[in-house]
């Protein structure tokens, strides 16, 4: 009956999903004066909070401490034991407050942002409709934009007995309060390897399975390579060009698992944790109410709105558009649909849609930096260099071993990693840099800068890095660029 359908709600916004890019989003539009509703159904954080970045180097940092405690001589002989895991985990659990999200609801509140609690779903154009845990129901009418910032999941394979086995997905992997005795992981990119190192760490004796022939294959191959040895001398074993077939747990949620390999080898663990990809969050998100396919990725432009919608109103930021699956770009892209947002609501008839302007995420394309939290570091910001040769990019690569740097062997004796440089030769400035080694996190932003700046290399050689850092890499890669010659420790 008539009386019976929820009173509907009117915002200038309403913004479906509570991790980073929803909350950086609802914050930036209400920051303008916009009224705002932020619709989540689980903890408000999200995904990186409580299940992914701040868990799981919460869990390898303590790795990476050790590591580097035993490679410098002083230090060494003074750590006598391995990890103390329960306090690994205490530590960890800190960092997730618990898995309690009262600290960012407080957030929230503060900014004057409406928390509507429940899954919200779309209800044709400009609507949401809430299904609240108490059983409710509200409607939501946004004047200006609907945002959906629900992320992505964690895709477990369809194969024999996979369900029944009950493997661990990612958010286990980061949760997890006791290290299984064998533990195998089936997937070598950037969450198998950095599971693989935290857990072989805290005690797990672990097989990395990986379909392809090596580690990492998005980064430069001897990211892989270098991550590789170091996780096989820590004691994981590594087999290349496995394929899972099957997956059987005997008896209860105690007994083994067992892993049928393609071929008919059989692996046995004590648990198997699937790192094989990630899928969107938008399957029960009432997408068919407004023409789009439920369970896809939401295709968008540069200021994240959605190409398949009319009328402009609906965005997609973070996981959901596919563009680049890190917390750090969609609150980027947060950042700009945002300002798009609340100037289209102002009646602002120009934006700045230019390469590099207010209104668009050009970094999506041109400079995506990344972290793989593992024993050593690697981070990488735009293109590797099979990238720049598939874009027909006239380009130079350079090449340089970071443990011939006299800041390195400071921080590490017998400091291993290599460094790369790929330049566009046409336009004169970086376009992709990768390091591997201790410690090389902290120069990640650096080459981010150099490349969202497009800074002229040979003004890059004005530049000069603090003798003995590690930093000093960028020296000695820039006189290989030029053709220089020198020792690098004078």
């Amino acid at each position: 009956m008539a009386e019976d359908l929820p009173e509907e709600e009117t915002y200038d916004v309403v913004v479906v999903g509570a991790g980073p890019p929803g909350e950086v989003l609802a914050g930036r539009v209400a920051e303008a004066g916009l009224r705002v509703a932020l619709v989540e159904n689980e903890l408000v954080g999200g995904e990186c909070s409580y299940w992914a970045c701040m868990p799981s180097k919460a869990l390898l940092r303590p790795v990476a401490a050790l590591t580097e405690a035993r490679e410098v001589a002083g230090a060494r002989e003074a750590v006598t034991g391995a990890l103390d895991a329960r306090a690994v985990f205490a530590r960890r659990d800190g960092f997730t407050s618990h898995w309690q999200d009262d600290g960012q609801v407080r957030w929230v509140d503060s900014a004057g942002i409406t928390l509507v609690r429940g899954r919200g779903r779309l209800a044709g154009p400009r609507r949401v409709a809430v299904e609240t845990p108490e059983g409710g129901s509200r409607v939501l009418t946004a004047l200006h934009a609907v945002a959906v910032c629900t992320g992505s999941r964690a895709v477990v394979p369809d194969l024999p007995g996979v369900a029944d086995a009950r493997p661990w997905t990612s958010r286990d992997a980061t949760s997890g309060r006791e290290a299984p005795g064998r533990l195998a992981v089936v997937g070598g990119g950037v969450v198998g390897v950095e599971m693989a190192t935290a857990w072989q760490a805290l005690g797990s004796s672990v097989t990395l399975l990986v379909r392809g022939d090596g580690l990492l294959p998005k980064m430069e191959p001897f990211a892989g390579e270098i991550v590789a040895a170091a996780l096989k001398d820590a004691g994981v074993e590594i087999r290349t060009g496995t394929s899972v077939a099957e997956v059987r747990r005997a008896g209860g949620d105690g007994g083994a698992v067992a892993l049928v390999l393609d071929g008919g080898e059989r692996l046995e663990a004590d648990q198997v944790l699937f790192a094989t990809g990630r899928a969107p969050r938008t399957d029960d998100l009432g997408l068919e109410t407004v023409g789009l396919e439920p369970g896809s990725w939401l295709a968008v432009d540069d200021s994240c709105r959605v190409t398949a919608v009319g009328d402009g109103w609906l965005y997609a930021v973070g996981d959901a558009n596919h563009r680049a699956l890190l917390t750090h770009q969609g609150k980027y892209q947060a950042r700009i649909a945002g300002d798009v947002i609340a100037a289209r609501a102002r009646g602002e008839g120009r934006l700045d849609t230019r390469p590099w302007g207010a209104h668009v995420a050009t970094a999506d394309s041109e400079a995506v930096p990344q972290v793989v939290f593992t024993v050593p570091e690697i981070a990488s910001v735009g293109l590797t260099a099979a990238e720049a040769e598939r874009q027909g990019r006239r380009t130079r690569v350079v090449d340089y071993d970071m443990g011939q740097v006299a800041g390195a062997s400071l921080f590490a004796d017998g400091y291993r990693g290599r460094a790369r440089l790929v330049v566009d030769e046409d336009r004169g400035h970086l376009v992709g840099a990768t390091f591997v080694g201790p410690g090389v996190a902290e120069l990640l932003q650096s080459a981010t800068v150099a490349v969202v700046g497009e800074v002229p290399m040979a003004r890059l050689c004005h530049a000069v890095p603090s003798y003995p850092t590690i930093s000093e890499v960028w020296l000695w890669l820039l006189e290989a660029y030029r053709g220089g010659g020198g020792s690098p420790a004078h």
